[in-house]
C-alpha cells in the first residue's frame, strides 16, 4: 500500500463505525471479565474448604489465600481491554499530535491551493506557472515544483479534470507520490552501538536552531527508557551554551562533560568520550558549535572532534544529526547542503514545526538532499519531540485538502 493509499484510508476511516466496534468490543470482554470474574469467584469458594479439609491450611491462611485471589482477580480490571486498542489509542495520540503541530502548514497550504484554484479554468500553460509559483511558494523547493509540474503534463487524468477538486486531488496525489519514490531505501532508523558500547550521536547545525535543547529532550526521552546519559557540552564559543545545556542536564538526571568557556571544544570531546567508554555509558550526544570565524573553521573544528570519536571508540559517531528550523523555510535547505557536504550528516532533526507553514521544506530535504528526518519539533516540552512518520506527517498536512 503506498503512502497516497494510506493517507486515503485513514481520511475515510469513519470514527462513529469505529465507536460501534469498540464499544462491541468492550461489551464481549465484560462479558469474558465477568465470566472470568465468576470463576475466579467459584474458585475462591471452592479453594479454601478443599485446602482446609486436607490441611495443607489453617484457617487464617485460607483467609489470606483467598485474599490474594480477589487482588488477582481486581489487577485485571486495570489491564489494558487489548493489546490491539492500546496501539490504537497509541496511533490516535500521534495523529493529534501531527495534527496540531501541522495546523499552521496545513492552513498555509490550504491558502495557497484554494487562491490557485480560484483562477483554474482549464489546463493549459498558465496553469502550470500558476502552480509551479504556488508550490515554490508553499516552500517544496524549486526542482521538486519543477518535477511535479513537468510530471503532471504527461497525466492524461489531470486534462480530464473537469472539477477544481479533482485537479487538486491530482496534484497533491502526485506530491505524495513524488515524495514516497524519494524516499526509498532512505534509513529513518536511529544506529546504535552493540550491548556494551557506548553510542555517540553527534549534533551540528548553525546557532539558534534548538540544536541545544534537541540534545536535552533526547536525553530525557533515552533517560526515561532506561539508558543511562551522559552530554558534553563542546558549543564553548556561544555564550551561555554550556549553562543552557547543564540545565537540560539537571532536568533529566544526566551529567554533563564541560569545559572552561571558549575552551577547545575537542579537548571537551574527548574527556566525555573517555568518560562514557571507562564508566560504559549506553549514550553520549555531542553538543557543538554552530559558528566560528568563518564556515570552514567551523568544518575544520567538526572534523577534528569525529577524529577524536573515532580514535578513542573506532566506529563512532554512530549518528550526526543536523538540526534545521522549519520556520527559516529555503535557508534550511542550504544549511542542510552546507552540512552535508562535509560532516557526513545521517538524518535531520526538524525543529519548531508548529510555529511555521513551510511544511512543506520536508519535500525538499528529502528530494534534493536525499537525507532521512528523524525527528520533528512540535513544542516546547521533550514529548513535543517526536520520530519522524512520514504517513502522520502527509495526512496532517492534506487531510483538509483532499476530497
Amino acid at each position: 500500500m503506498g503512502l497516497f493509499d494510506i493517507f486515503r484510508k485513514k481520511k475515510n476511516n469513519v470514527e462513529p463505525e469505529s465507536t460501534t466496534n469498540s464499544e462491541s468490543l468492550s461489551e464481549s470482554q465484560s462479558e469474558t471479565l465477568s465470566q472470568s470474574n465468576s470463576e475466579t469467584t467459584t474458585s475462591s469458594a471452592l479453594t479454601q474448604p478443599v485446602m482446609e479439609q486436607v490441611g495443607l491450611v489453617d484457617e487464617h491462611e485460607a483467609d489470606e489465600w483467598s485474599k490474594a485471589l480477589d487482588k488477582k482477580s481486581e489487577a485485571i480490571h486495570d489491564l489494558p481491554e487489548s493489546e490491539s486498542e492500546s496501539e490504537n489509542e497509541i496511533e490516535r495520540n500521534e495523529q493529534q499530535v501531527y495534527d496540531e503541530g501541522l495546523k499552521k502548514s496545513r492552513t498555509g497550504f490550504a491558502e495557497r491551493f484554494n487562491r490557485f484554484l480560484a483562477n483554474f479554468r482549464t489546463v493549459d500553460e498558465d496553469f502550470f506557472e500558476d502552480l509551479e509559483e504556488t508550490l515554490v511558494g508553499a516552500d517544496v523547493g524549486f526542482d521538486m515544483a519543477i518535477k511535479i509540474s513537468d510530471e503532471l503534463r504527461e497525466e492524461v487524468k489531470l486534462a480530464n479534470a473537469k472539477r477544481k477538486e479533482d485537479v487538486r486531488d491530482v496534484i497533491i496525489k502526485k506530491m505524495v507520490d513524488l515524495y514516497e519514490a524519494d524516499g526509498v531505501n532512505e534509513d529513518t532508523q536511529m544506529h546504535f552501538a552493540p550491548n556494551g558500547s557506548t553510542t555517540v550521536i553527534l549534533f551540528v547545525g548553525v546557532n539558534g536552531v534548538g540544536k541545544t535543547t534537541t540534545i536535552g529532550k533526547l536525553a530525557s526521552k533515552y533517560q526515561q527508557a532506561g539508558k543511562s546519559v551522559l552530554l558534553a557540552a563542546a558549543d564553548t564559543f556561544r555564550a551561555g551554551a554550556t549553562k543552557q545545556l547543564q540545565e537540560w542536564g539537571e532536568r533529566a538526571n544526566v551529567p554533563v562533560v564541560a569545559g572552561k568557556e571558549k575552551a577547545d571544544p575537542a579537548s571537551v570531546v574527548f574527556e566525555a568520550v573517555a568518560k562514557a567508554r571507562d564508566e560504559h555509558y549506553d549514550i553520549l550526544f555531542v553538543d557543538t558549535a554552530g559558528r566560528l570565524q568563518n564556515n570552514v573553521n567551523l568544518m575544520q573544528e567538526l572534523e577534528k572532534m569525529k577524529r577524536i570519536i573515532q580514535r578513542e571508540i573506532p566506529d563512532a559517531p554512530h549518528e550526526v544529526l543536523l538540526v534545521l528550523d522549519a520556520t527559516t523555510g529555503q535557508n534550511a535547505l542550504q544549511q542542510a547542503k552546507l552540512f552535508k557536504d562535509s560532516s557526513d550528516v545521517t538524518g535531520i532533526v526538524l525543529t519548531k514545526m508548529d510555529g511555521t507553514a513551510k511544511g512543506g521544506i520536508v519535500f525538499a530535504i528529502r528530494n534534493e538532499m536525499h537525507l532521512p528526518v528523524k525527528w520533528i519539533g512540535f513544542g516546547e516540552k521533550a514529548s513535543d519531540l517526536r520520530e519522524f512518520k512520514p504517513e502522520e506527517f502527509v495526512y496532517g498536512l492534506f487531510k483538509e485538502l483532499v476530497s
